[in-house]
């Protein structure tokens, strides 16, 4: 079969109009309507690294429907790894646990425990090492530090909690305090 003049041009104009309009969706990152219909987006950062990108996630009536970078973020850009890009995984996957988990000392169980009741062990623990290890002068030097509690920030932290965090672990007298992004 010929093809005319005419007929080519025809033909190129509407391949690279549905190649335009296909690419700028694919580009423009354009989200599907059903899917994300009634959803409320807010922003957080990821927990995987010190980097510290950004996301968006979408959630309706309190379950994460989808997780993306945030293309106004100044560190990402809207890019995520792998790690980042499966973070979904991490509020939807019906492997994770719900509730606290506790497992008595030379215990082989598992067993549920409130969070009240967790919190009220932690505190306890807490205590009990820090007056255990709490070193009030080293020589004719005041000190006043524990050595048998350690403190580790994390990437999900912003400068705020972080903050927070460090006062909370010096007032307990806690001398190894570090962060994630420096390790």
């Amino acid at each position: 079969m010929p093809v005319t003049r005419r007929d080519f041009l025809k033909l190129t104009g509407m391949t690279a109009a549905g190649a335009f309009i296909g690419g700028t969706t694919f580009l423009t990152g354009c989200k599907s309507a059903d899917k994300l219909s009634g959803t409320k987006e807010s922003t957080t950062i990821c927990p995987y690294c010190g980097v510290g990108c950004g996301l968006i996630v979408s959630a309706r009536d309190g379950k994460v429907i989808n997780t993306e970078g945030d293309p106004d973020h100044p560190i990402n850009h809207g890019a995520l790894c792998a790690k980042g890009s499966a973070l979904f995984q991490v509020a939807v996957n019906e492997r994770r646990l719900k509730k606290v988990q506790y497992r008595k000392p030379y215990g082989t169980q598992w067993e549920e425990i409130s969070w009240d009741e967790a919190i009220k062990k932690i505190a306890r623990r807490v205590k009990d090492a820090r007056d255990a290890t709490f070193q009030e002068k080293e020589g004719a030097v005041a000190v006043n530090r524990t050595t048998g509690i350690a403190s580790l920030g994390g990437a999900a932290l912003d400068n705020e909690e972080c903050y927070v965090l460090s006062k909370f672990a010096r007032t307990l007298g806690i001398t190894y305090l570090e962060h994630q992004a420096r390790i």
